[in-house]
């Protein structure tokens, strides 16, 4: 990014609560000029006043991101007050609990409109303008579910895929426009301490809580704003989503299978929960605070980490082993057909 950080506008949507809040401060803290955007105009509120306790210029834009004119507005006004827009982090986004037959359709619909669809009216609002400027940060926060899917979430694992995909093909078309100093990151956390649990709709009978091992916001905030400065093309926040990854990437089938269970186990309790709706169509404000609760995960938790850091250099011995043998089978049976054996 051209500009430092004290002199950067940055435009954060999903900015009322959880990684999104915790971002505000973080730029705060650095004494950027901030654009906060959600659906709840009182909370909003109350993130501008914290960033302003920390020095920084700050205002409150109210915004579903759902809304492709509101979120065109939204890159407007953050034009029209500070002349600019350097940073633009998508981070609104909502979730469900449930089967996929479970759910009514129009939840499933209601999360590709906030999660996919925001982004890309978000991409679609600044690119022109980094374009224009010849400079700009795109910032998309995903999650470690696009490489390691989970049962009872299908919708917001499809949009996280999606938001992944949303990074890759804009950095191409930035390659064909020779646009060198405009830049999409792709922010991958595993499992945070947010309200974001508290938020989802559910339908499952159970009570979502945060898988462990759980990671404190303000790690992500933090990776956030390196991005600002170094952008990269992706990363992940907390050792369990490169973990994950590389437990998908050699034995696929063995921990798609292993996940659906610690999912089942770990991600919904076992005391009664009734249907509802959560924050897909209005925000819940008394669930709003950067935090949700969940702390630092469990030992069960470390336990699965520890298991894998096992498993996975296991699993690339024994794939590496079995890779040799094949070429040299194949190599064996090629030099008898050549040689006419």
């Amino acid at each position: 990014m051209p500009r430092k950080l004290k002199e950067a506008v940055v435009v954060v949507t999903g900015a009322s609560s959880g990684i999104g809040r915790a971002t505000a401060h973080e730029f705060a803290n650095k004494g950027s000029s901030l654009v906060l955007a959600a659906r709840s105009e009182s909370e909003l509120r109350e993130v501008v006043a914290e960033c302003e306790q920390r020095g920084a210029k700050a205002i409150a834009v109210p915004t579903d991101v759902t809304d492709e004119a509101a979120v065109l507005a939204l890159a407007q006004r953050a034009i029209d007050t500070f002349g600019r827009i350097d940073v633009w982090v998508n981070n609104a986004a909502v979730s469900f609990f449930g089967k996929l037959h479970e759910v009514p359709m129009e939840d499933f619909r209601r999360v590709f409109e906030t999660n996919v669809f925001g982004y890309v009216h978000g991409a679609r609002a600044v690119i022109p303008v980094f374009r224009e400027q010849e400079s700009g940060v795109l910032i998309n926060v995903s999650s470690l579910v696009a490489r390691m899917p989970q049962p009872y979430t299908s919708a917001y694992t499809m949009s996280k895929h999606a938001v992944r995909a949303l990074g890759m093909s804009l950095r191409q078309e930035l390659v064909l426009d020779k646009q060198k100093n405009v830049y999409v990151s792709t922010v991958l956390p595993a499992t945070i301490d947010t309200p974001f649990f508290q938020h989802a709709a559910n339908y499952t009978g159970r009570t979502p809580k945060a898988m462990p091992p759980v990671y404190p916001p303000e790690n992500v905030a933090r990776m956030i704003v390196e991005m600002a400065q170094h952008p990269k093309r992706e990363v992940y926040v907390g050792n369990a989503g490169r973990l994950m990854n590389m437990q998908m990437k050699f034995m696929p089938a063995m921990t798609e299978r292993a996940a659906a269970t610690m999912v089942d186990r770990e991600h919904l309790a076992d005391t009664p929960s009734p249907s509802t709706t959560g924050n897909l169509y209005a925000p819940m404000p008394a669930l709003n605070d950067v935090r949700g609760g969940w702390k630092g995960g469990s030992s069960k938790g470390a336990r699965v980490a520890k298991i894998g850091m096992v498993a996975v250099p296991l699993a690339m011995l024994w794939r590496r082993r079995r890779d040799t043998e094949q070429s040299s089978t194949l190599g064996k049976i090629t030099r008898g057909i050549v040689s006419g054996r």
